[in-house]
């Protein structure tokens, strides 16, 4: 099917309370054949997506009554898959780190350029109509992961560290399944990039990097496992014991 087809049927929630900036976006997503619903607040937007469900979501930060980064707890806590990109004047890297602990799936910085903000959003519609696909493909056989005393499942998209269930984004789970497919092989950032946005989008490594800082922090004492190969990349260790892989 051609992509940009499959794209006249998703839904995108705008939620930006700067009209002229709302009204930019909702005019080039439209033109790029989605069906877009813009609202200025993140009241309204709460009751619009209790009642309706979406293909992606765009949030701005700073908004009027509750902030986009509350509706982005909510959404991620929601648990059905919807990617979630925040476009926010906020661009330092802590703030970049809470948006993506909070469950955002990328993070653009305004002012932005209006071909990479769309790349951005038609690379999350991509993974969203390919994670729906592969719902209805069979388990495969390698779906459960084990590295020392951290486990993924990607049947379930649970990972655990000693037991313990450890809560990642959409985009920190993909990241970590990518590296411990992997075992022992460096990843390069670009490589990463790939996995976590999808192929066709210019990013810049410090996206990487702060997903990996994100999963590091979650990870705890199981971090270790990951490894920085300065100057080219990621990769988790080698697990010498048996049936690392089940």
């Amino acid at each position: 099917m051609d992509p940009l087809s499959s794209m006249k049927s998703c839904k995108v929630l705008l939620v930006e309370d700067e009209a002229d900036v709302r009204e930019l976006m909702h005019l080039h997503l439209k033109r790029d054949g989605l069906q877009c619903v813009a609202v200025e607040d993140g009241e309204k937007a709460l009751e619009i997506l209790r009642q309706e469900s979406f293909d992606l979501l765009v949030l701005d930060w700073m908004l009027p009554g509750v902030s986009g980064l509350e509706i982005c707890k909510w959404a991620h806590a929601q648990k059905n898959g919807t990617p979630i990109l925040m476009v926010t004047a906020r661009a330092d890297t802590p703030d970049i780190v809470r948006g993506l602990d909070a469950g955002a799936d990328d993070y653009v910085t305004k002012p932005f350029d209006v071909p990479v903000f769309l790349a951005r959003v038609r690379a999350l519609i991509r993974r969203r109509t390919a994670a729906t696909r592969a719902a209805t493909l069979p388990v495969p056989s390698f779906s459960r992961l084990k590295v020392g005393e951290l486990s993924l499942n990607s049947e379930t998209y649970q990972v655990h560290c000693r037991n313990v269930e450890v809560l990642l984004t959409p985009s920190e789970f993909k990241l970590l399944l990518a590296l411990m497919e992997n075992q022992g092989r460096v990843l390069s950032r670009e490589k990463l990039i790939d996995c976590i946005q999808g192929e066709g989008v210019s990013v810049v490594d410090r996206a990487v990097d702060t997903h990996v800082f994100g999963l590091r922090k979650k990870l705890g004492d199981c971090s270790d496992f990951i490894e920085t190969i300065r100057g080219v990349g990621y990769r988790v260790k080698m697990d010498e014991s048996p049936h690392a892989q089940s």
